[in-house]
Formats: structure tokens, C-alpha cells, sequence
């Protein structure tokens, strides 16, 4: 029976991404026992996912590598593939001993493993890069890929009712009104709509969509820069935002699945949006490539670039080089330019 180690480090995208070959493996080995080897603090995205046979969480501060090692070696796995594909993933999967070690090709990794596979640069199946490149490290076990497997997230109908409760004790009431969810704060500045912009683009939507109240996504740490967006906000965006705030990630995940959509700065309140059927309206920051993760079959969600709209400041893109003058290029992105887009996806996606 295979035995098969899958190993995902870094943030909520690129592990909820990673679970299409999950399932994919599932489908093409039924049999097989499948591990996944993530952080710590992303394993709420994956509970109860039927394609996991085993979750292996990897908390860098708490756990030496000696450890980690040798753990995975005493599985006497037939087959890893390390889907991070940085130094330290490179090491877990030459050290496992498995006799297939599949990678992306870097020079500097090959020596770690069985199998390298080159990233594409550009989606030829129309789906978000992140995934296609997921799916080629498919390649050297001779799976032809299913491309419309997508990252899903699976939450029990316990875990709906408690949430609900907890939110209906918050005046957060699904029942009579309706949310959507905002990613009001990207994972650093770098990826953050200005304050200014995004509170005049909650003002527009509040104008124009009044039957919408917002929750707002973020952490106790971030307090101060939400309720400085707030601030800017008008007296009738005010009115139509929740104070309330999931304690957990688990209950954000569950308290998003119950919004008409999650808006915002792209990142993993984005993919979790996506992973759960909730449409989703995501605003890159200017020096990142909707390539990789906005791309997209399905019109459920779309992305937003400031290339979209003033391509003449994108001749000679480097990447970074642009990320240097991102406060500049987002000063360009006013929430004007794209309202109408946000219009179109209300009554396509929401109003449907």
C-alpha cells in the first residue's frame, strides 16, 4: 500500500491550495494513505477534510528539525512531495528516505529529491496558476490531472449551529439580514488598500447596497488600524458594520460560510471564501500577479488589478521593483475605478 507524505508550509492560500492534490491522489489511489505536513496555525482550514489521512502539524519555534526527521523517516513513506519546495521542506523530504521525493525544480534543491518540476509562468488551462502548478507536481506518478477539483473547506452542521448561536449573541443576525465579509487589512502593508480608499469603497457600497450590513476580518492586534478605517467611514457606513469578530480561525471559517460574500484585500479570507462556495471580490495589491491566484473558471469570483485600469504603469514590470513603489501605485487605485466592476459582481453573483 502506498504511503503518502504531502508537505505545505506558509500561509492559509497555499495550504488550502495544496489539498487539491489531496484529493486528486485520493481519487487516483484509493487505497493510499495520505499525510499532510503543515503550520500549526493554518490546520483550521483543513479539519475534517476526507482526503487527509493524517495531519502533521509543523510549529517552527516549538519543533526542532532532529525531531521532525525522524518522525517522518519512522513512517517509511513510499512517496513525498513537497509542494513548499524551500530549504528546509527539501531536507524533510530527502531525509524521509521515501524511493519517490518529488519537487519544484530549483537549482539549488535537486539534490533533494527524486523528481524536479519546472513551474509554469503562464495558466494553460484557464485556472488560477497556484493550482496548475499544484497539479504538475503530479507529473512523474503518471496522473493526468482532474482541473476542476478545487480547494474546498468542510464544516459539520454542529459546528454551523454553534457559530450561528455565539453570532446571534453578537446581534449578528443571519436570519433577518444579510453580510458580507471584508478583508479590511492584507497581510502587510505592502498588501493593504490605503485606509482612505477602503473606507470610501465601504461608503459607496453602503450607499448603493443598503440591505447589506459588513463584518470585518482581522485579528485583536490589528484593533487600532481597523478602527482607524473606520473612522473615515460615514455615519451610515457605521451604522451597517458588526463589531463582532470570530475568536478563532475555525469560527471565522464557519461565520464566513454564512456571508453573501467576502470582499476586500486578496489573501486567505479570499481563499477561504473560494474554498467554501461563497463568492468573492478580491483587490490586489499592485505589485502582485493575478496570474498566480485570481485567474478563474468560475465568475463566482473576481479579482481586481490596478493594471486593469492604468496598463500604461505596468510597461517593463519586475516584480521587485514594483513592490518598492507600491504606496505610490495604490495612491492610483481609486476605489472609482473599479465600483462598477463591484455593481456587476452584486447583481451576478450575490443577487443571482
Amino acid at each position: 500500500m502506498k504511503k503518502i507524505l504531502v508537505i505545505q508550509h506558509k500561509m492559509i492560500g497555499d495550504v488550502l491550495t495544496s489539498t487539491i492534490i489531496l484529493e486528486t491522489l485520493r481519487k487516483n489511489f484509493p487505497d493510499a494513505e495520505l499525510h499532510y505536513l503543515i503550520n500549526k496555525n493554518t490546520a483550521a482550514v483543513v479539519e475534517n477534510n476526507p482526503f487527509i489521512d493524517k495531519l502533521i502539524v509543523f510549529t517552527p519555534k516549538e519543533t526542532k528539525f532532529i525531531t521532525i526527521k525522524n518522525s517522518i523517516k519512522s513512517e517509511k513513506y513510499t512517496i513525498v512531495i513537497d509542494a513548499y519546495s524551500k530549504m528546509k521542506s527539501g531536507f524533510i523530504a530527502f531525509f524521509s528516505g521515501a524511493p519517490v521525493k518529488i519537487g519544484v525544480y530549483k537549482n539549488y534543491l535537486r539534490v533533494f529529491y527524486t523528481h524536479s518540476v519546472k513551474n509554469l509562468k503562464v495558466s494553460s488551462q484557464n485556472i488560477p496558476l497556484a493550482y496548475e502548478n499544484r497539479f504538475n507536481l503530479l507529473k512523474p506518478l503518471k496522473i493526468q490531472p482532474d482541473y476542476t477539483i478545487t480547494p474546498k473547506i468542510y464544516i459539520t452542521e454542529e459546528e454551523k449551529n454553534q457559530v450561528k448561536k455565539t453570532a446571534l449573541e453578537n446581534k449578528v443576525q443571519f436570519e433577518k439580514q444579510d453580510y458580507i465579509m471584508v478583508n479590511i487589512l492584507g497581510s502587510d502593508v505592502s498588501k493593504t488598500y490605503p485606509a482612505t480608499y477602503m473606507a470610501k469603497f465601504l461608503d459607496i457600497v453602503a450607499e448603493r447596497f443598503p440591505e447589506y450590513h459588513f463584518l470585518l476580518n482581522y485579528i485583536p492586534s490589528q484593533q487600532d488600524e481597523v478602527n482607524a478605517i473606520i473612522t473615515l467611514c460615514s455615519e451610515k457606513t457605521k451604522k451597517n458594520i458588526n463589531p463582532y469578530y470570530a475568536p478563532n480561525l475555525r469560527d471565522f471559517i464557519v461565520l464566513t460560510s454564512f456571508c453573501k460574500a467576502v470582499v476586500g484585500n486578496e489573501g486567505g479570507a479570499i481563499n477561504i471564501g473560494k474554498a467554501l462556495g461563497v463568492p468573492t471580490f478580491a483587490i490586489f495589491s499592485p505589485w502582485i500577479r493575478t496570474e498566480t491566484w485570481g485567474n478563474s473558471q468560475n465568475k463566482n469570483h473576481q479579482s481586481i488589478h490596478l493594471k486593469d485600469y492604468k496598463p500604461e504603469l505596468f510597461k517593463n514590470y519586475k516584480q521587485k521593483e514594483f513592490k518598492k513603489k507600491t504606496k505610490e501605485l495604490y495612491q492610483a487605485f481609486r476605489p472609482e475605478l473599479f465600483i462598477n466592476e463591484f455593481e456587476c459582481f452584486v447583481n451576478k453573483s450575490i443577487h443571482k
